[in-house]
């Protein structure tokens, strides 16, 4: 054999050892296989504290039910648009005026008040609105406090579904 030939030879052996170790040491690095759509992010509160679009509506036109005090935390402009009856704005709770505004008008409500906070700008998992908001009202001692579970927006899971809407101020 040819010294070329040799060469060449070891060349691939030691190229081809080199892919090998490469191959060993990628496939031992740990890769997530989640995506940033599967994570979800961990909500404050336990499941039990969640009400669903069905059961406001249910609970707002039942004569024989009684209705929870009602707080949007979003933004102005969506609770312009249109939201639940008689539910309040109180400012938006992912700016730090919006929770001062929030906590303001919660320092004057009874801890027993039943209350309901709800947002709907966007898919639930995602909204920077309900947690902030959640964990203000829970730090004050509210005991009946629950969040509305709006999955997509308010849009699509209350007024796309007919539930009754107010607009307006």
């Amino acid at each position: 054999m040819s010294l070329f030939r040799q060469l060449r030879s070891r060349g691939f052996l030691f190229v081809s050892s080199l892919i090998f170790l490469f191959a060993i040491a990628v496939g031992a690095i740990p890769v997530s296989t989640a995506s940033g759509d599967d994570k979800k992010s961990v909500d404050p509160w336990p499941s039990s504290q969640t009400l669903e679009p069905a059961q406001l509506a249910k609970m707002l036109t039942d004569k024989y039910s009684s209705v929870p005090t009602v707080v949007f935390v979003g933004f102005r402009s969506l609770y312009v648009g249109g939201h639940v009856p008689d539910a309040a704005f109180h400012g938006t709770s992912s700016t730090e005026q919006g929770l001062a505004e929030l906590r303001a008008w919660a320092a004057t409500v009874p801890r027993s008040t039943d209350l309901v906070i709800y947002c709907g700008c966007c898919p639930f998992d995602k909204c920077p609105n309900i947690r902030p908001a959640y964990t203000a009202m829970s730090s004050m001692g509210f005991k009946k406090l629950r969040v509305l579970a709006i999955p997509t927006s308010f849009a699509v899971d209350w007024a796309g579904k007919g539930y009754p809407m107010q607009k307006g101020m």
